[in-house]
C-alpha cells in the first residue's frame, strides 16, 4: 500500500522531502528510505514511535495527533502519505472531538505544508458513503482539488480505498487529473501514468537511483546530529577525509 501511495504521489525521479502521516513503527518510512527519500513521521503513540525509535529509522519522529494539526512551515514538502489512519479523524473518540473541526484543523494545515502542486495520498478505510463524502467535503473547502481512486473494486479482498489531492496545481504545468484506478477495464491508449509505471516496475525496469554522495553525506550527518555511534568516516570519495591514524 505504501508503494502504491507512492505511485499515486507522481514524485520526479530525484529525491524528495515527504511527511508520512500516522507513521507508527516506521514501515512505510522504510519503504521511502528505499526509493531514496527524505522523510518524517507523525503519530499519536507514544509506544509505536519508541518501536520506530528502537528500530532506528531513518526518518525524524514527531508525536502529534494531527486533528489538532500541524505546524510546518509554508511549502515545506513535497508529498504526502498516509496509509489506514485519516478514517480515524471521523470518530469522536473524546467529549470535546468534534469530527468535522478536527478534519478541517488537519486539512487545513496540510495544505499550508505542501509545495503548491504537491499531492497527498491517502490510504483508508471509511465506514460507509457518508464517512467518505465528510472527508472529501473537508478537503475540498480546505483548498485542496483531487478525488477518491478505489483500486480493484470488484474484489473483496484487494479493494482498496485511496484519497489522491492535490495542493493546487503545478504553476506553469498541465492540469492534475485522478489518477486510473487498478483493475478497471480501459483502451490501452487510454492507460495514465499510475497503471504504466507499475507495469514497468513489473517488467523490471526500476526507478533511477537517487542514491548518490549527497544523499549518502546526509545521511551521515543525520545519524550524528542524533548522537548515533560507529557512523563511517567520509572517504575521499564523499568528499571528506578519514580521520588521521596515529
Amino acid at each position: 500500500m505504501s508503494l502504491r501511495a507512492l505511485e499515486l504521489l507522481n514524485l520526479p525521479d530525484e529525491t524528495c522531502f515527504l511527511l508520512d502521516i500516522g507513521c507508527g513503527s516506521g514501515l512505510s518510512g522504510e519503504i521511502l528510505d528505499d526509493e531514496g527519500h527524505i522523510w518524517i513521521g507523525l503519530d499519536i503513540s507514544p509506544s509505536m514511535l519508541q518501536v520506530a525509535l528502537d528500530r532506528e529509522v531513518e526518518g525524524d519522529l514527531f508525536l502529534q495527533d494531527i486533528g489538532q494539526g500541524m505546524n510546518f512551515r509554508p511549502g515545506t514538502f513535497d508529498g504526502a502519505i498516509s496509509i489506514s489512519v485519516l478514517q480515524w479523524l471521523c470518530n469522536a473518540d473524546q467529549q470535546s472531538h468534534n469530527p468535522k473541526s478536527r478534519l478541517t484543523r488537519f486539512f487545513s494545515t496540510l495544505y499550508a505544508s505542501l509545495k503548491r502542486g504537491a499531492r497527498a495520498v491517502f490510504q483508508l478505510y471509511p465506514e460507509n458513503d457518508d464517512q467518505c463524502e465528510l472527508i472529501m467535503n473537508v478537503a475540498m473547502r480546505c483548498g485542496f482539488e483531487g478525488g477518491l481512486v478505489v483500486d480493484y473494486p470488484n474484489s473483496k479482498k484487494a479493494k482498496k480505498y485511496y484519497l489522491c489531492l492535490f495542493a493546487g496545481q503545478i504553476p506553469g504545468g498541465q492540469k492534475q487529473q485522478i489518477p486510473q484506478a487498478l483493475g478497471e477495464e480501459k483502451e490501452e491508449h487510454d492507460v495514465i501514468y499510475s497503471n504504466q509505471r507499475i507495469r514497468e516496475r513489473q517488467k523490471g525496469k526500476q526507478r533511477k537511483s537517487v542514491k548518490n554522495r549527497d544523499w549518502v553525506l546526509h545521511k551521515k550527518e543525520v545519524a550524528r546530529t542524533r548522537g548515533k555511534k560507529d557512523v563511517p568516516f567520509d572517504s575521499k570519495y564523499t568528499g571528506r577525509k578519514r580521520r588521521p591514524k596515529f
